[in-house]
């Protein structure tokens, strides 16, 4: 079994979890992505959310929200992906896609099925919890 760690930012606005899609892949993924190498988790995920739908996140404002495991959409069978989500950073401005985005969505329980299997289980989480 291989494991990849990414980041990823939830943010939801009128009960709704933003979502992006890249050019290369049929599903729905949170804004986020690896950390390179010498990256805290926070400065990861701030810094795809910048590159991704150009929003400016201050890594000290973000809280950890969860870890999700599972498998890994798009990789060899045994791979899954630790995401580590987080909330919180005030951003100036509507989120746009950028670098390898090709659709930004806003989803709700109903939408869970176009994600990948980490972010259905987050969108579940945030159902569970009333926030979407």
């Amino acid at each position: 079994m291989s494991t990849i760690i990414a980041t990823a930012w939830v943010c939801v606005r009128d009960r709704r979890v933003l979502v992006v899609r890249p050019h290369y892949t049929d599903a729905f993924y949170l804004p986020g992505g690896k950390p390179e190498p010498g990256e805290s988790y926070p400065e990861a995920a701030a810094r795809e959310v910048r590159e991704e739908v150009g929003l400016v996140l201050n890594p000290a404002d973000l809280t950890l929200y969860t870890e999700i495991v599972a498998p890994a959409h798009n990789r060899p069978p045994g791979t899954e992906v630790r995401l580590i989500c987080f909330t919180g950073g005030t951003p100036d401005g509507d989120p746009k896609p950028a670098a390898e985005i090709g659709e930004l969505a806003w989803f709700t329980p109903s939408d869970a099925t176009r994600c990948a299997p980490a972010i259905q289980l987050l969108i579940a989480k945030l159902a569970t919890a009333n926030l979407i």
